[in-house]
């Protein structure tokens, strides 16, 4: 919202107040301010009003003028200009030799094509102005001033660009303030003043009876997308443009002039913060007037000659069968108001923010009207607003209002009460105000006041609606009672000295283990396409975002699988290795009820691809494999004093992992993840090479279990011994079988179980394998026996001719 500093003064006596002290005070009481600007402060030396008495051809070129221009000096001036819309008698903007234009154009003494060019005449672009704010008539022409502009004045004057315009960072909750009057009410209780403003009033021949109005009928089919539907009508008018200084007014809250019409309804936009539309009543096919949802296949071409596919969730505005606008966005081009049209209808209404919002986001179309129905609009101005439009188009359109309105009420404004304990004030904000201190802040704000004992009751004008509870009217106390007087104080409860809990310990001695095994750690977004979404082992219900902002961020992930896969891929993309990355972060997976929020899920995840060691001139190039990826998760477990717990477990069923290089995690028998080589094709879906390698972990089961502390144990003072074991058994057999079954039957005294060889091939029966392990026994308390350590191997031996197809060799 831009407000400027002038109107602001016709509503409010700034005389004693400067537009930097406001802004600051502004914000200071809860509203931003982004920048405070001024056109004038850009525009040095002479610039002003001048007429061009005399034109012609310029000899050696064929579009530039030769022009002798009035500018109320004793002598025209020659000025060379090749503004296609430049005539005789036109009154221009005059920079005269000497002048300077914003971004540092100083205007000289020159020769344009060998004539003598004393000045320039300037468009609305050169003194400042945005293109998006220039009339369409002058946007590549110069700026043609009234003909009553008085010859020789100021321009800075004339236009009043000496102006402090306040750019204001509006929050939802204070949409209030999207409006001169609600930004009058704000300023004027920050000064401890009221506004006052001059409202239109029409004169005795300006009223019509009522003749085009009675043909109009209105319907609101659903009375919850329009809590209130009017109509005005004036008719006689004459189209053209409006006043210079209402366009100045428009151009400066951002908004291009059009004409007399259409500036009256964004008049009334920026004054009361109230989206009107004018309808040309002549080219409405049918005047019944009708609020509905779309049609299906629907369709709209809008002022911005864009056509529209609708859809059933769009808003429209229909004249019979035909939508003629969508409401609360913008009208239809068939409908819209043009140099022809002599009979407006004028559209005042209040519509459904969160309607408005989804067509605006879907068809990418927002607007001035949309932003201030998406926060809300000040119900009791709605009235209003249409009727001082009215006025303002039958003055400037010399046409006549006709008297009445067709309206459709089904929510009317209400003003709201809250009552509030006094003690809330020096429980929540820590100061002690009196009955007279609370009365001068309501009366600053303009709110209605009662007292009790206990208690006080504020009675809320409808222009802040964003006001219901208690708590908001405790944040005005604060406000107007000013932050910077609120004393500072410390709690009085009794302090607690911090302390992480299980789960922040547990996450930071992750991040420690794993960065000490060479992994980087990543932090990525949560938000995925649908596509990467599916990247998971066990998919549940997704949850998607209503609006995303854009197709690859539209659903939650349920793994961290992809996110991992595109940081290596643009990484990879741009020479940066190793490529070793970790993220512990949260998945998400939604439920079977609607409006349930989803269950998040903290995991650990790990990433290796390609080169893992460059060769140099003591070793060859080396690339991860499936044994460094299950290194790291062994030291990770190990170091977190689980690793006895843990077991691994073959997995041919994830389809976007290699099914022969794949395990399953268990932690105390139960499944917490997974790891192994990334599918060779999903690997170049991302541009990475086939050796890349996954681990997924779910950290809640780990969260949950309680670790046994670390206990020291003494070195042990007898030695230990060892035996090997050479077993030819099936390639279907698993390692961790065997590792089970020895452990188990070896007693006590083993401390140790190495597999140090794996042999297939030649000499080795087809379907077998051969695996030598070596087995590590000791006792703490004495030195073992031949024969306790053979018992022991008996044992195994026996537990081992259990297993079908397996040879002790």
């Amino acid at each position: 919202m831009l407000v400027s500093y002038r109107w602001l003064s016709e509503l409010l006596d700034l005389s004693g107040h400067q537009a930097e002290e406001i802004a600051e005070k502004m914000s200071r009481t809860g509203i931003e301010i982004e920048g405070v600007t001024n056109l004038a402060d850009d525009l040095k030396g002479p610039l002003l009003v001048g007429q061009v008495v005399e034109q012609h051809a310029h000899p050696d070129s064929d579009h530039l003028q030769i022009t002798q221009v009035d500018v109320g000096q004793s002598e025209p001036l020659q000025i060379v200009c090749g503004a296609p819309n430049v005539h005789q008698g036109a009154k221009v903007i005059v920079a005269l030799v000497g002048a300077e234009l914003p971004g540092g154009f100083k205007i000289k003494s020159s020769k344009l094509r060998g004539e003598v060019s004393n000045g320039m005449l300037c468009s609305l672009q050169e003194i400042g102005f945005s293109d998006s704010v220039v009339a369409k008539e002058f946007a590549d022409g110069i700026m043609l001033l009234p003909e009553d502009a008085p010859i020789g004045t100021s321009v800075i004057e004339y236009l009043a660009l000496d102006d402090p315009i306040l750019e204001l960072s509006i929050t939802p909750n204070r949409a209030d303030a999207l409006s001169m009057y609600g930004t009058a009410y704000e300023v004027g209780a920050i000064v401890n003043q009221e506004p006052h403003f001059d409202h239109l009033s029409l004169q005795a021949d300006q009223v019509a009876a009522i003749d085009y109005l009675d043909q109009v009928q209105v319907k609101v089919l659903d009375p919850k997308m329009s809590a209130h539907y009017q109509l005005r009508l004036v008719n006689g008018v004459t189209v053209k443009p409006s006043p210079i200084a209402l366009q100045i007014k428009l151009m400066k809250a951002n908004i291009r002039p059009i004409n007399n019409i259409v500036d009256a309804t964004n008049y009334s936009l920026i004054m009361y913060g109230q989206p009107l539309h004018a309808f040309d009543f002549d080219a409405l096919k049918s005047k019944s007037i009708s609020v509905r949802k779309a049609y299906p296949d629907e369709t709209l071409v809008t002022l911005d000659e864009v056509d529209r596919q609708l859809e059933s969730s769009d808003l429209v505005i229909a004249a019979g069968d035909q939508a003629v606008a969508l409401a609360g966005l913008m009208g239809g081009l068939s409908t819209h108001v043009t140099d022809q049209t002599k009979t407006v209808l004028i559209e005042s209404a209040v519509f459904e923010g969160q309607t408005i919002r989804r067509s605006s986001r879907r068809l990418g179309l927002r607007s001035e009207s949309s932003s201030r129905f998406e926060k809300g609009i000040n119900r009791d101005l709605t009235s209003f607003a249409g009727e001082q439009a009215s006025i303002m188009m039958a003055q400037l359109g010399h046409g006549q209002v006709e008297e009445g309105v067709v309206e459709v009420v089904n929510q009317p404004a209400q003003s709201v009460q809250v009552t509030v304990e006094k003690s809330q004030i020096s429980d929540k904000l820590g100061i002690e105000l009196t009955d007279n201190e609370l009365q001068a802040i309501f009366d600053r704000l303009g709110f209605g006041l009662t007292f009790t004992d206990e208690d006080f009751t504020v009675t809320v004008p409808a222009r802040r609606w964003d006001i219901a509870i208690p708590a908001d009217i405790l944040e005005e106390i604060a406000r107007i009672y000013g932050y910077d007087n609120i004393p500072d104080t410390l709690p009085q409860a009794t302090g607690k000295p911090a302390q992480l809990t299980r789960r922040q310990k547990l996450i930071r001695a992750s991040r420690s283990i794993l960065e000490s095994v060479g992994l980087t750690e990543c932090v990525s977004y949560v938000l995925v396409s649908d596509k990467e979404a599916a990247l998971t082992e066990h998919a549940g219900i997704p949850v998607k975002l209503q609006y995303p902002m854009s197709e690859d961020h539209a659903v939650l992930r349920q793994s961290l699988l992809a996110s991992l896969l595109d940081i290596a891929q643009y990484n990879r993309a741009r020479h940066n290795g190793p490529l070793a990355f970790y993220e512990i972060g949260k998945v998400f997976y939604g439920q079977e009820v609607e409006n349930t929020q989803p269950t998040e899920i903290e995991k650990l995840s790990i990433l290796l691809s390609g080169q893992s060691q460059a060769s140099n001139w003591y070793q060859k190039q080396t690339n991860y494999d499936f044994y460094d990826i299950k290194g790291m998760l062994e030291s990770y477990f190990d170091d977190l004093g689980i690793f006895d717990r843990i077991q691994f477990q073959v997995e041919e069923e994830i389809s976007f992992m290699h099914p022969g290089q794949t395990a399953r995690v268990f932690f105390d028998g139960q499944s917490i993840g997974y790891l192994g080589q990334v599918h060779p094709h999903l690997a170049k879906e991302f541009d990475l090479e086939a050796a890349t390698y996954f681990a997924e972990l779910n950290m809640e089961p780990i969260f949950n279990e309680e670790v046994a502390d670390l206990t020291q144990i003494p070195l042990a003072k007898y030695p230990e011994t060892s035996r090997d074991l050479a077993l030819l058994v099936d390639q279907a057999t698993a390692h961790q079988d065997l590792v089970d079954i020895i452990s188990q039957a070896a007693g006590e005294h083993l401390i140790e179980l190495e597999l140090f060889d794996l042999y297939e091939g030649d000499r080795i029966e087809a379907g077998k394998k051969s695996l030598a392990y070596r087995l590590t026994f000791q006792d703490p308390t004495k030195t073992l026996t031949d024969e306790e350590v053979k018992a022991s191997m008996d044992r195994v031996e026996e537990a081992l001719r259990q297993v079908q197809g397996l040879e002790i060799r």
